[in-house]
């Protein structure tokens, strides 16, 4: 397992600067993301929140729509970047997501989520926030709003409807890099020859 994991957060449009300096205190290397070619040595990405349309446009315009699918590790997306994973966009995430299904940016709001496995809640910030409307069956949920699931995991992929990056509470990139650290390790495993026997076998 690396001690700094290298991850890149898509610098197209949105809140990707905080989701930058998050990472970074908890101890990780971190790029912007613009070219497809960026995202050859990440361990990870991270998809910020935004404008939706606008981050799928400007990824199309770029190569980067494909390069993504293409992109075999960790991914984690937040507000809009739950919408460009979503069955209806990129297809990497098992869920289906309504826009702006919280209210416009007038009705933005704070509220405690309680995370599954902790006690102490996290203040979710919710700034135009989407709402997952159908969830796959091998989809974790990993905190609710109101009975509506807003952070859940999907294998290598986690995808949150609030701002995890605007608050000073890391405990949801913790999380993603526990992700990163688990696919680095089965990769560095993977890569580790068969101890041979006293028969040479």
């Amino acid at each position: 397992m690396v001690d700094r994991p290298k991850l890149g957060v898509l610098a197209l449009q949105g809140a990707f600067r905080e989701h930058a300096e998050a990472l970074r205190r908890l101890g990780a290397d971190v790029i912007e993301v613009r070219l497809p070619v960026e995202l050859i040595e990440l361990d990870g990405l991270v998809i910020p929140g935004g404008e939706s349309t606008t981050i799928l446009r400007l990824a199309r315009l770029y190569g980067l729509d494909d390069a993504i699918r293409s992109f075999s590790r960790p991914i984690f997306g937040t507000c809009a970047g739950m919408i460009v994973l979503d069955r209806a966009h990129l297809g990497l995430a098992d869920l289906e997501v309504e826009r702006n299904a919280y209210g416009r940016q007038l009705a933005s709001f704070e509220a405690a989520l309680e995370l599954e496995g902790e006690s102490d809640p996290f203040p979710g910030v919710f700034i135009r926030a989407p709402r997952i409307s159908m969830v796959g069956q091998d989809v974790e949920v990993l905190a609710e709003l109101d009975g509506a699931p807003v952070l859940l995991r999907d294998g290598r992929i986690l995808v949150a409807a609030f701002h995890p990056e605007l608050t000073d509470d890391g405990r949801v990139h913790e999380r993603f890099l526990r992700l990163v650290a688990d696919a680095v390790g089965n990769r560095h495993a993977s890569t580790v020859p068969a101890t041979r026997g006293s028969n040479g076998v």
